[in-house]
């Protein structure tokens, strides 16, 4: 251990997003290859001696004490355990949640010295993985409000991966009481034979893990929200969701000695006649069954919604992924002003 496929494959997935900025500490974790990162791992994030690391992905990641504040994380997935090793900077603004985190040891000011905060949850404590829509993101739900993260991969490929690797992993875990025997095949589990309707989109993992997937009803959920949000629209008989996922929308600072771009979390839904930006809770929902009130905000709530035949054009960037996209539409005061000069004229 560990076999070359592995450790070149580890190697190859150990590259920060482009456009996400980490911290000194994480930098040098992401320019670490093959056997060192191996040896990294288990010199200073491996709580057992025996483990064996199996997968790394670098994915912003949510808690759910801290639901407004996104932060980049190099994941690690081993035998025993789920690591989170999180940018320090994150420690160090996060005041408000000292109860969280372990401050004692950290010295934020001292930038000689680098360090991370490394979150763990042992897969021995998972119940639950909530895969959002599309594959875009999936939640890890643990026994307690501390041991509920979000990893936003925006990526169906990187989620997909990542939960075939917990599966394997979760595989060797001897857990008592052993679950039922496994005499039913997967359609007769799932689903009805009569209507060959999906009814139950919840995996029940050997190691008794739920793996929970996004049913039908979601995206008629959201496609009634959406509609909701279009003014005079609403009498359409159907609302097609064309594509979800999982966007950032550039704020230009100006006035910086080098004009900045910050990045806003949205989620883009585009219909057949519209273009939205909405605010997504990510974390929240659905609820844990801890949880003794519902969420403060809304799963969804709209932050901009344009027509599609008000677009003038799209500019596209000539960079690598992640492509940039700016959507430029015109700038008209009355979007019914053609309907109404048509009244104007030609009466009732």
């Amino acid at each position: 251990y560990p076999s070359e496929f592995l450790m070149q494959k580890i190697t190859e997935d150990n590259q920060i997003p482009v456009h996400l900025h980490v911290s000194v500490s994480l930098q040098y974790v992401a320019g670490l290859k093959g056997r060192a990162l191996v040896e990294f791992f288990h010199s200073n994030i491996a709580e057992v001696e025996n483990e064996e690391l199996r997968h790394l992905m670098w994915s912003s990641v949510l808690f759910y004490k801290t639901p407004n504040v996104e932060v980049m994380a190099c994941v690690l997935l081993s035998t025993k355990a789920i690591y989170f090793l999180l940018d320090d900077s994150f420690i160090c603004a996060d005041e408000h949640q000292s109860d969280f985190w372990n401050k004692e040891n950290s010295d934020c000011e001292n930038s000689s010295f680098h360090l991370s905060c490394c979150f763990v949850l042992k897969l021995n404590d998972l119940q639950s993985v909530n895969v959002g829509l599309f594959d875009q993101y999936f939640r890890i739900t643990g026994h307690s409000a501390d041991h509920i993260v979000t990893c936003l991969t925006r990526d169906s490929y990187n989620t997909h991966t990542f939960i075939q690797q917990l599966m394997a992993v979760l595989s060797l875990l001897a857990r008592t009481p052993s679950p039922e025997p496994v005499d039913k095949d997967f359609y007769s589990e799932f689903g009805s034979k009569n209507t060959g309707k999906m009814e139950n989109y919840e995996l029940i993992h050997s190691s008794r893990v739920k793996f929970i997937y996004p049913n039908e009803e979601e995206i008629g959920d959201l496609a009634f929200l959406v509609a909701e949000k279009m003014d005079g629209l609403t009498h359409l008989p159907s609302l097609n969701i064309l594509l979800y996922v999982l966007a950032f929308q550039v704020d230009h600072v100006e006035g910086s000695a080098q004009n900045t771009s910050s990045l806003q979390p949205k989620t883009l839904i585009l219909t057949s006649s519209d273009l939205f930006l909405f605010n997504e809770d990510y974390i929240s929902y659905p609820l844990p069954e801890f949880a003794k009130e519902p969420p403060k905000r809304d799963k969804y709530q709209l932050a901009d919604g344009r027509r599609i035949r008000d677009l003038d054009r799209v500019l596209m960037g000539y960079q690598t992924y992640p492509q940039a996209l700016t959507f430029v539409f015109d700038d008209v005061q009355n979007q019914d002003l053609m309907q109404n000069l048509t009244l104007d004229h030609f009466g009732e």
